[in-house]
């Protein structure tokens, strides 16, 4: 197994070309341990394409010997030179229907370097079926409202919560009576499960009728914080969260629901939108880390920060006003950051339309300590309004250590704000090196104008701005509401990558601003996927290439044709996307539209190109850990990935 670090990685180095970079006198960040990562799918046709992780650590001039096991033979070397093209072979003389195992080795100055871990048990049915236990459904019920509900599997992230060197998958169900925060009614409790690629489920852990059910109420965390090999798992909790030794935590007994049905149309009749039925405003809140290899709760504190006036929350300098109903109070967002450049902490946040506070934790030596509380307080402080329904984790200075882009704001490694660029609250966030001719990182959002706030009527729709200072390079769409964007290089004949929005009458924008033709309706996640550098788009449960020429999109893979089936509603998102197996391209992750399993896809298509795992990219790690957090965004390195990177010439074939 190899020990490898999440450094500031240099495009050269995903290319097998050098060693890692960073800035001079940063600390080099904790490793996470991968192995190989080898996956194998069969094809319709018999054939079996192999491909496995080519890693940070690997010697520039690594190579791959690829064997086959199958029932009681010797192990069958498949290829005569060692493979330097790609890192990935399909096996041509593989027999159809027969069961098969695949081993990789590295080879090295023609020594061949074993690793147990290095095998993998090939997809016989073209993709890997995880099988779940959902949770058994309830109902809920207070005077003459009842809510039956059963369970449907939400988010996901991925994590090696046992220490070897594979990933496993932490899995939220939501109840089928989850709530938005602007609606009032009572809700099942929210499970966390863990499970092993096979469908060996490792724990569960039951949050309790003290957290409600719904996207912005639970993010969860799962990373190796304290650096011994092993994820922990982090999330906010309440009294009556069981962890996954079964002990509670806080006092079992408490209900803090609020369980008054007001009536304004007679007995029995929900009463107005703004009611507080069903949410919990009163009671303890807490921040716990659990084992990642039982669910056993190792440390609970007090959430920061405290839910203090409901009120205060939102409507700081207009924008939809205040409210005391718990809507704009129970809007958290979550990531783990690299504060120090050497370790990970876990930043739990609260609040983005009006008052804005991130609170960083640090998990050392079997004890949680505050790092620091970052909090915009009132409507006079510049960084108050400018959250997101997601947040991004970069390094936008150089300095080895991690920022948090927080929608249209960016906090400092230290917990001071950066800069504010006065943008407000958007839906959408995706931040990378999206101008390779620019230094620097990008952050390209979208917006909210709807609600007129005072001296923002005018505010830009859509906006990329430089996520090291904050200067608006392109600004779009005045006064208009903008619901979902996206950045992917989709189109090989411009630098750089593309941007567009849900608003189709912006049309597809250069990274410079340029318009330069009609845009995909998919405005979603982006999958690598595909032989090329070009990212392919994934909306809903299909994987679509956009023809660049024709100006449409061709489908890839549909995942219905296999039973899968998208997360939260309207947003359609897969339970997971991220480079998880195999080579640098990019698994997707959906649930079965019975929820009796996940299906995890991995694309068979052959490339030459040779990067390193983008799971050993700092940034893309991260956002990965954070997919799950609100409305749930794409990964990006922290890098330009796309035609012409490195000086290659663009492929316009």
């Amino acid at each position: 197994m190899k020990t490898c670090f999440l450094p500031l990685l240099l495009t050269s180095v995903l290319l097998g070309a050098g060693p890692s970079v960073v800035p001079p006198g940063a600390p080099q960040a904790q490793p996470e341990r991968l192995g190989r990562g080898v996956v194998a799918v069969a094809q319709p046709d018999g054939k079996v394409f192999i491909s496995w992780r080519l890693l940070a650590g690997d010697a520039p001039t690594v190579g791959f010997d690829v064997y086959r096991q199958a029932g009681t033979a010797a192990a069958q070397k498949l290829n005569q030179k060692p493979l330097t093209a790609g890192t990935s072979f399909l096996d041509e003389t593989a027999v159809k229907g027969q069961s098969a195992s695949y081993t990789v080795r590295a080879v090295v100055a023609g020594k061949s370097d074993p690793d147990p871990s290095a095998t993998a048990k090939a997809w016989a049915d073209g993709y890997l079926r995880l099988p779940l236990q959902p949770p058994p459904g309830g109902t809920v019920s207070s005077g003459p409202e009842t809510s039956p509900y059963t369970y449907t599997a939400n988010d996901a992230s991925a994590a090696d919560l046992d220490g070897d060197g594979q990933y496993e998958i932490v899995l939220k169900w939501e109840p089928t009576n989850a709530r938005d925060n602007g609606s009032s009614g009572l809700t099942g409790p929210v499970i966390l499960d863990a499970y092993k690629l096979d469908g060996t489920r490792l724990w569960r852990i039951n949050l309790g009728k003290n957290i409600r059910a719904g996207a912005h109420y639970t993010q969860f965390m799962a990373y190796d914080l304290d650096g011994d090999g092993r994820a922990e798992v982090a999330c906010k909790t309440a009294d009556g969260t069981v962890d996954g030794a079964g002990k509670t935590i806080g006092d079992a007994g408490k209900d803090y629901r609020t369980l008054t049905v007001p009536t304004d149309g007679g007995p029995g009749v929900p009463g107005p939108r703004d009611s507080k039925y069903g949410r919990i405003l009163a009671g303890p809140e807490y921040f716990t880390v659990f084992d990642g290899r039982t669910g056993a709760a190792l440390a609970s504190t007090p959430y920061l920060p405290a839910r203090g006036e409901l009120g205060g929350w939102g409507g700081i300098g207009g924008n939809g006003g205040n409210d005391s109903y718990g809507n704009r109070v129970d809007r958290m967002l979550a990531c783990v950051a690299y504060l120090d450049g050497a370790k990970p902490s876990v930043v739990m946040c609260r609040g983005y339309y009006g008052r804005t506070v991130l609170a960083a934790w640090d998990w050392r030596g079997g004890k949680l300590t505050s790092r620091w509380v970052f909090d915009s307080k009132d409507g006079q402080n510049p960084f108050s309004g400018m959250g997101n329904h997601g947040l991004s984790v970069n390094d936008v200075d150089g300095d080895g250590r991690d920022e948090i882009v927080y929608g249209s704001m960016v906090v400092d490694d230290n917990g001071t704000g950066l800069f504010s660029t006065g943008l407000r609250h958007g839906d959408a966030l995706h931040v990378s090196d999206f101008d390779p001719a620019r230094p620097g990182l990008e952050a390209w959002g979208v917006h909210e104008n709807e609600e007129k706030v005072p001296g923002h009527e005018n505010g830009p729709g859509a906006a990329l701005y430089a996520a090291g200072t904050g200067k608006i390079l392109i600004a779009k769409l005045p006064g208009e509401d903008v619901g979902r964007g996206m950045a992917a290089d989709i189109d090989p004949r411009q630098p750089g990558a593309e941007l567009w929005v849900s608003n189709p009458e912006l049309g597809l924008l250069t990274c410079q601003g340029e318009r330069i033709g009609p845009s995909p309706r998919s405005v979603n996640f982006g999958l690598w996927w595909d032989g090329d550098l070009l990212r392919e788009l994934l909306n809903d449960t299909r994987v679509e290439k956009w023809d660049y020429r024709a100006g449409q999109l061709t489908k890839l893979l549909e995942g219905k044709d296999f039973g899968a089936a998208s997360c939260n509603g309207s947003k359609a998102t897969p339970c997971l996307s991220a480079d998880l197996l195999g080579d640098w391209r990019e698994e997707v992750v959906w649930r079965t539209a019975d929820n009796s399993a996940l299906l995890i896809f991995s694309t068979t298509i052959p490339t030459t190109h040779r990067l390193v795992t983008l799971m050993q990219d700092r940034a893309y790690r991260l956002g990965v850990a954070r997919e799950n957090v609100g409305y749930n965004q794409p990964p990006h390195p922290g890098f330009f990935l796309g035609e012409g990177m490195k000086g290659e010439k663009p492929n316009l074939n």
